[in-house]
Parts: C-alpha cells; sequence; structure tokens
C-alpha cells in the first residue's frame, strides 16, 4: 500500500471525509494533502516526500502510531535530509548531565546489566533530565548497527534504552536479546501464546518469528526513548 492508497482509504473508511477536513485533523495544508494522494507537486512534477515530523502529523491524524504508518505503507517515501539536527539547544544539554558508554551487538554469555566495567565503542553524554529521576543504572546506549528500522532508526544511531523486561502493547518497538545479540524491532505477541514476532521498519527486510523451545533465548530488555543522530555536514 503506498500512502497516498492509506490516506484516500482512511478519507473514505470515515465517511468519506473531505481533504480539507483530514489537513485540518492532521495540522496540515489542504493543498500538502492533495498533493500527497496525487503523490507529486503539480507545479514541478516531482514526488513527495515528507519528512518525519509532517509522517507523525499524518500518523496522528489517522489515530495510529508512526511505527505503525510505516508498518502498513510499502516502501515509504521520506526526506531525511530536511530533518533537524539535535543541537545543544533542542536537547537542552546542561552541566547536568550523566556519560554513559555506547554498547554495540552484545557478545555471546556476556550480562550488559551487570554493574561492571566493559569495553565499549565509545561513550556520549546525556542531559540529566531525560532520564527522568530514574538512576543512570535503569538505562543503557545502544548503537544501531544496519538498516533493518530505516528510517526511523539508521545504521549507527545511538539509542537511549530504558531497562524493562516487558513492552507496553504487542506493535511497540523494543530491545530483544536473542541468543548472542541485541536488536532493536517492532515487537508483536499474544498473551498467552508461546510465540514472538522481530519486525523490521524497513520493508526489505523480512520478520523473524521465533516461537516454542526458542523463545527461552529471547527475551524484551528494554524500550527506546532517546535517539541521538550525528548529522553529516
Amino acid at each position: 500500500m503506498t500512502l497516498s492508497e492509506l490516506i484516500q482509504i482512511y478519507r473514505t473508511e470515515h465517511d468519506n471525509m473531505s481533504q480539507r477536513k483530514f489537513a485540518n485533523q492532521c495540522d496540515l495544508s489542504n493543498g500538502y494533502i492533495s498533493m500527497l494522494e496525487k503523490g507529486m507537486n503539480p507545479n514541478t512534477g516531482e514526488a513527495i516526500t515528507p519528512t518525519i515530523p509532517v509522517l507523525k502529523k499524518l500518523a496522528r491524524g489517522m489515530g495510529i502510531s508512526l511505527t505503525d504508518l510505516f508498518v502498513r505503507v510499502d516502501d515509504i517515501p521520506v526526506d531525511l535530509k530536511n530533518e533537524i539536527q539535535l543541537d545543544s539547544d533542542t536537547l537542552n544539554i546542561t552541566d547536568d548531565t550523566v556519560v554513559f558508554p555506547v554498547i554495540g551487538e552484545l557478545a555471546a554469555g556476556y550480562d550488559m546489566f551487570a554493574n561492571e566495567e566493559y569495553d565499549a565503542l565509545d561513550s556520549i553524554e546525556i542531559p540529566l533530565s531525560y532520564l527522568k529521576g530514574r538512576s543512570k543504572d535503569d538505562f543503557f546506549v545502544l548503537k544501531i548497527h544496519g538498516n533493518s528500522m530505516y528510517p526511523l532508526y539508521m545504521n549507527n544511531d545511538k539509542v537511549l534504552i530504558k531497562k524493562s523486561p516487558t513492552l507496553n502493547r504487542s506493535g511497540d518497538i523494543g530491545v530483544v536479546q536473542y541468543e548472542d545479540y541485541a536488536t532493536l524491532k517492532k515487537v508483536e505477541y499474544v498473551d498467552g501464546e508461546d510465540w514472538m514476532k522481530l519486525i523490521p521498519i524497513n520493508p526489505s527486510y523480512e520478520p523473524k518469528t521465533i516461537s516454542g523451545s526458542e523463545l527461552e533465548q529471547c527475551r524484551v530488555v528494554g524500550i527506546p526513548v532517546l535517539l541521538v543522530r550525528e548529522i553529516e555536514q
């Protein structure tokens, strides 16, 4: 399904909602919604590539999460060049920061939750306010490898993870430790059933279903709370 088709289906299923009403619902202009449905700018003939903030508005207007939007739309167009770089003002960085080592892929048998020193790829400072009163020990920073979660998460992104053995609901994004590595994926499950599906956002990658005895080697270890991305100049 394309983004254009998703918008048109939503309007049709909601009493043939007008483009103008849908645009107001998404806090976007009627002209922009029209271009999204056409898939192009009629003045230039070029394809429309919305930014992540625009996609968030669309998702919010349709009452779904940004993750669901990426899952429903095949090869969704997105403009990452115009994303805003997070500078010190944006992050509200002060002297009150905490330093986290950056963890890459987990080594086999390594317990990253032990309060011990270990070799890290590098380190990063996080404003203390982002911990929301919790202890530093309740978090870790993971570096993304690969593009299976593109464009929400990209290769070399650093993500602050809050440790948690559970997700709020099926379909949330979480960090899952499976065998000898950790991975960030959309996670689907049904309470009481012995399976878990790890779903990439990037449609070029296949979902993986883990079931039966394999679940003994699989566990949720955290949920992402802050993305730190270095923008190349």
